[in-house]
């Protein structure tokens, strides 16, 4: 399994982690970014991939040009995905590293929700190496616009070096889908249309991992998005009114549709993954929703004369995004230092390793997406990004939503039934809260 999807799923995780230190957690001791670490000095750099990623080859290689301009030596572990565990516990022993990377929601569960994340703004003003354009002319804005702001307002706790989205994913050179769609659908009644189309070919319209969650509640939310229903606002409704919206159940009616009509693919409710997954890229699928990293997973099954492509469900205007980049901890002892090389490594010769040698979208738009995420670059284009689901983290999804929508996926309640149960649990879950 690629490392992103992990990434994502460990949301609950550093919420948790961030209310359990509070704001009274601390990095490592001394300093700010107003201090730091003259040439031939060194910081402390915790990374989340492996050694054996390609994502670690390309920080290996960005830390010795580094430190063969600057002097400053880069002492990189590659911790794996461990690191949203060792993180708090770090930063609360006052052992935390100088810099560390990480999605963006596990850098605010962990350290910005606690006020415990050094706002990068500075860095931002900080020239790229040999571009003579400053850091905040090469990472556009609308990635900081999409973070959650730390207790004092600041979203600049993080800065990407790769970004990643989740859309329909499908093969534009099967005949059969491109007969079936010669253009994108402009509606929902469009999609249905084209899975229409499929299923009396007998080809299945869409491969679901019927077990999770996650991935088939991106359709509820992308609708939710179009009908321009925030998904965070929604689930933070203590009178649970908010699900009384027309829009909301419009939404759970059309997600609906995909059950009742059989666009779904035959047994996707009796299996795991990745069954579903190996079913869609051997071509027994037209459409698969997750995450872009699903074009690493199924890179060594699917033959050479497919064409990845991706779109978002119908309405949907707005992609969402996640972000993966690196982040300082408040006191760090070698924040200057840490800082330099941010800014070092967003040179577009060093960046674009994340791009050719790691296979994944980098948030500079003149470094072009490897073939397989061309499209997936072009979602990210649009003018502004979101959050999955709005930002909605912790345990509120699990105790209202997620098995409430698995059973309106799985033809067990009506769309009514399904707002009227989530309306319930909600209601509930924020009595609980205190």
């Amino acid at each position: 399994m690629d490392s992103r999807r992990t990434a994502t799923r460990l949301v609950g995780v550093a919420t948790a982690v961030a209310l359990a230190f509070g704001a009274s957690a601390c990095g490592s001791s001394g300093g700010s970014s107003a201090g730091g670490t003259s040439a031939g000095g060194s910081f402390s750099y915790w990374s989340m991939w492996r050694a054996d990623e390609p994502q670690a080859q390309v920080l290996k290689q960005a830390a010795a040009d580094f430190t063969a301009q600057t002097g400053i030596k880069v002492n990189i572990d590659f911790v794996g995905r461990d690191i949203a565990k060792k993180m708090g516990p770090a930063i609360a022993a006052n052992k935390a590293p100088d810099l560390w990377d990480e999605s963006n929601d596990n850098v605010y569960g962990i350290t910005a929700a606690a006020g415990q994340a050094l706002d990068l703004s500075p860095v931002l003003s900080m020239q790229v190496p040999g571009e003579n354009v400053p850091v905040s002319q090469v990472i556009p804005s609308k990635y900081f616009d999409s973070l959650t702001r730390d207790p004092s307002g600041a979203n600049h706790y993080t800065i990407p070096y790769e970004v990643a989205t989740n859309a329909m994913f499908f093969n534009a050179a099967d005949p059969a889908v491109s007969a079936a769609m010669p253009s994108a659908p402009a509606d929902w009644a469009g999609l249905l249309k084209v899975c229409a189309t499929l299923k009396a070919k007998g080809k299945a319209c869409i491969a679901s991992e019927g077990e999770d969650p996650w991935t088939n509640e991106l359709y509820f939310d992308y609708l939710l998005s179009g009908a321009g229903v925030n998904f965070a606002k929604l689930a933070q409704d203590r009178s649970g009114a908010s699900w009384d919206d027309p829009a909301v159940l419009k939404a759970a009616q059309e997600v609906d549709q995909l059950v009742s009509d059989g666009y779904l693919i035959p047994g996707y409710d009796a299996t795991k993954y990745p069954a579903q997954e190996t079913n869609w890229a051997s071509g027994k699928a037209a459409f698969y929703m997750d995450g872009n990293y699903v074009t690493s997973e199924v890179a060594k099954e699917i033959p050479a004369t497919w064409k990845m492509s991706a779109m978002l469900p119908p309405t949907a205007q707005t992609p969402d995004v996640t972000l993966f980049g690196f982040a300082i901890p408040k006191r760090a002892q070698n924040a200057s230092a840490a800082e330099k090389f941010i800014a070092f490594f967003m040179q577009k010769k060093e960046m674009g390793g994340i791009s050719t040698v790691a296979g994944n979208i980098t948030p500079r738009a003149d470094i072009a997406a490897p073939p397989q995420l061309a499209d997936a670059q072009k979602l990210l284009a649009a003018p502004t990004v979101r959050p999955y689901f709005d930002g909605v983290a912790g345990d509120w999804s699990p105790k209202v939503l997620d098995q409430n929508y698995l059973d309106m996926w799985h033809g067990k309640l009506t769309p009514g039934q399904f707002v009227a149960k989530c309306k319930a649990a909600q209601v509930t879950y924020w009595q609980t809260q205190g």
